[in-house]
């Protein structure tokens, strides 16, 4: 019995919960208080970008009050909303917009958007909006309209954005992190979004792919590999393991970095309009200068060749180099994906460590070289002094 009422207690207290949970969380959103005393039917928090869209749908004239609120911005950003009538994302939207202008009034007014290089330049929708304003207060744009729905529908893809502006030009969106998934879908009539927001898409997997696999590759597996050479050759026993453990990273790193390389050239090929071009360019030179180390590992000299000076000095070079500019791309890469901050500071940790051991190592084996021509230069002295001859024949001193 005493089981039974337990039970009972605990359901009845986590159903209590969720319902106060659920009824806050719609409170949170409905008991919004505009200033203009507006209230509207519907609303719901969209999923990304401190973002919320009020709105209420009129069937007999099919036309939808709307205000959409985007918080936590300041007033030198502009804020937009659209609805994409015929696509999903970007590419297609009819927006509205609004920024504060030279004159430091909040603009409001509508664009559409034609291609991802678009300024948001002002011109009509391809459906009617016959009102529109906009304010701003305690860091939010609210964006006030009236749109005359297309026929026939009531759910639509929609999509919402933030930029900074400089002067009057709107500049571009972030091109990672939230920024990059900030749509779904409306349904006006019944009052629910769906889609995009927050899964997790295709494009962002080949993303994080190519992340991980440039990382382990050109970002770690090189630099350990150069430790290796650097610091096991002084050791007589590690000789010649050295040289095959050194080969089979660098070569691993190669293989996996034109995996990642490739990755690369298709996430570029399949987002137009979005570049990152000093990863880019980077990318293209770590791939032409590692290649050249392949080729360049099939032609090195014997040790007692003539040329081998000069071959161990070309791929000291353009292996130190590789080494730099890969480290530098990988952290380039991680302001590309921005939100990655927890694989950042991993990767960081990761080349403090390997900075750290080579430190270490460089200072143990120059004390063992050091002490190893020390002791080579006194078995050097015993030996001359042993074979010296005497000049007194039987050893005895002759006196005067």
């Amino acid at each position: 019995m005493n089981k039974l009422l337990t039970t009972l207690l605990f359901s009845s207290i986590l159903i209590s919960t969720l319902f106060s949970t659920s009824y806050g969380q719609n409170q949170n959103c409905s008991a919004f208080a505009f200033r203009n005393n507006q209230i509207f039917a519907t609303c719901n928090a969209l999923p990304l970008l401190n973002s919320v869209l009020h709105w209420s749908y009129h069937p007999d004239n099919h036309t939808v009050d709307l205000a959409y609120r985007h918080g936590g911005v300041p007033n030198t950003d502009w804020v937009a909303w659209g609805l994409n009538i015929d696509g999903t994302r970007m590419v297609g939207s009819q927006c509205l917009v609004a920024f504060r202008n030279s004159s430091g009034e909040i603009h409001a007014y509508t664009s559409p958007v034609s291609s991802y290089s678009t300024q948001l330049a002002e011109g009509a929708l391809s459906f009617n909006v016959p009102r529109i304003g906009a304010e701003y207060s305690n860091n939010e744009f609210i964006i006030f309209a009236t749109l005359e729905l297309p026929a026939g529908r009531t759910s639509f893809n929609q999509a919402w954005q933030n930029g900074a502006v400089s002067g009057q030009a709107l500049t571009a969106h972030a091109q990672s992190g939230d920024n990059m998934r900030s749509f779904g879908s409306v349904d006006f009539a019944n009052g629910e979004l769906g889609g995009g927001g927050s899964s997790v898409t295709s494009r962002q997997r080949r993303r994080n792919v190519h992340g991980v696999l440039n990382a382990v590759s050109w970002g770690v597996l090189m630099p350990m590999g150069a430790v290796f050479a650097r610091y096991l050759k002084v050791f007589k026993a590690a000789n010649p393991a050295w040289f095959y453990i050194h080969v089979a990273c660098q070569t691993s790193a190669y293989i996996v970095g034109v995996a990642g390389w490739g990755t690369g050239l298709k996430l570029g090929s399949d987002s137009t309009g979005i570049e990152f071009t000093t990863h880019r360019n980077i990318g293209i030179t770590l791939f032409c200068l590692g290649t050249l180390q392949v080729f360049a590992l099939l032609l090195r000299p014997k040790p007692d060749h003539k040329y081998r000076l000069y071959w161990n000095i070309y791929h000291h070079a353009v292996g130190y180099a590789v080494i730099s500019l890969s480290i530098a791309n990988v952290f380039e890469g991680f302001d590309a994906l921005n939100g990655q901050k927890n694989w950042k500071r991993a990767y960081t940790g990761v080349i403090i460590a390997i900075g750290a051991i080579a430190v270490l190592l460089e200072a143990f084996t120059w004390f063992i070289v050091i002490k190893r021509k020390k002791t080579d230069s006194n078995k050097h002295t015993q030996n001359g002094t042993n074979g010296t001859v005497n000049p007194y024949g039987n050893g005895t001193h002759q006196q005067a």
